[in-house]
């Protein structure tokens, strides 16, 4: 069992801006999103139903955050995790467990027990095993679903799904408001959530077999047991994340589970920056107002212009955006200290 000092050790002292995440940042965040979401509420009510969109793809990439910028374990299949949790959600409300609450802990339940066994394959092999690990159950679970139309509605997808009221008060309306304030209540308890593990001894650890797995091993730490729960944490995120997808839409479709579902978070983290919580929100925002912005500009090739985007942030800020800000900051304090200093 690993000792916590001793993952606190193995990581003290060490500079390692992709992983790190001071408790005050953390609160930040949580900060940033409420008051975002209130402003987006207050200024642009007419558009509560894309920021929901992005509240949900931003609970979904930090769930990938976990698994990927903590814990290092590259995934292209997450959306089986996040399809799973749709689909778990969509067939209780269809069977009449229509409470959206306790129908969304079952969607991350599922989901991360799910997790927890795919966790075990990927612990298997390596970075290439492990991505194809991935790859392949994200594959078989979208084939499984389309074959199994008795149960999954196939490709036509689950209709007529209806939920109750959230605590038998705000109902689900045509406007998106009740979605909109759902999502932002799920997303930032998620958020705190993260910020406490990010900071514990868990996260220490966390980030030390990150840094280097063999050095982790050797100082004490279990690693296959933190790289287990880790996936199997990330795994119910994700589940949780579509779970709330189903509930708002009302509708579950095979996208849930499709190999782009999968490329487009992990495209988010790349946007955003892994590692810092920060970079899956501020990627999935700018994805979701690229994407509407493109979009609407040039419905075919919006895709063509959002990887030259991403290519040209590769090139000059390979953290993502957060990165670039982090590097930034860092330069201006840079010359404000060299102006303060005596004889400059």
């Amino acid at each position: 069992m690993a000792d916590e000092r001793t993952a606190e050790i193995a990581v003290s002292g060490a500079e390692d801006r992709a992983f790190g995440l001071a408790e005050p940042a953390g609160i930040g965040l949580l900060w940033a999103i409420a008051l975002g979401a209130l402003g987006t509420a207050w200024f642009f009510p007419l558009h509560l139903a894309l920021a929901a969109d992005i509240l949900i793809l931003a609970l979904f990439a930090l769930s990938l955050d976990l698994v990927l910028g903590f814990a290092g374990i590259v995934s292209l299949g997450h959306a089986a995790f996040f399809g799973t949790g749709a689909y778990v959600a969509g067939l209780l409300a269809l069977a009449g467990w229509r409470e959206p609450l306790s129908g969304l802990l079952a969607a991350g339940v599922v989901a991360g027990l799910l997790g927890l066994v795919a966790s075990f394959l990927l612990l298997r092999g390596r970075d290439l095993s492990r991505l194809m690990v991935t790859l392949g159950l994200g594959m078989m679970l979208h084939e499984a679903a389309n074959k199994a139309a008795w149960l999954t509605g196939g490709a036509d997808g689950l209709q007529g799904i209806r939920i109750d009221p959230i605590a038998g008060l705000f109902a689900f309306d045509l406007f998106g408001r009740t979605a909109f304030f759902y999502s932002l209540s799920v997303t930032l308890l998620a958020v705190a959530l993260l910020v406490r593990l990010a900071t514990s001894p868990f996260g220490l650890a966390l980030r030390a077999i990150r840094a280097n797995a063999l050095r982790a091993r050797l100082l004490g730490i279990d690693v296959e047991r933190h790289l287990v729960i880790a996936h199997g944490l990330g795994a119910g995120l994700a589940g949780i994340a579509g779970g709330l997808l189903a509930q708002t839409t009302q509708f579950v479709s095979l996208d849930v589970l499709a190999f782009q579902r999968s490329a487009e978070v992990l495209l988010v983290l790349l946007l955003g920056g892994a590692g810092n919580l920060w970079g899956a929100v501020v990627g999935a925002v700018v994805f979701k107002l690229a994407h509407e912005t493109l979009a609407s500009i040039t419905v075919h090739y919006w895709t063509f212009w959002l990887g030259a985007m991403l290519v040209v942030l590769v090139l000059f800020a390979s953290d993502g955006m957060t990165g670039l800000a982090r590097q930034l900051a860092h330069r201006m304090r840079r010359r404000a200290g060299a102006r303060r200093a005596p004889g400059s």
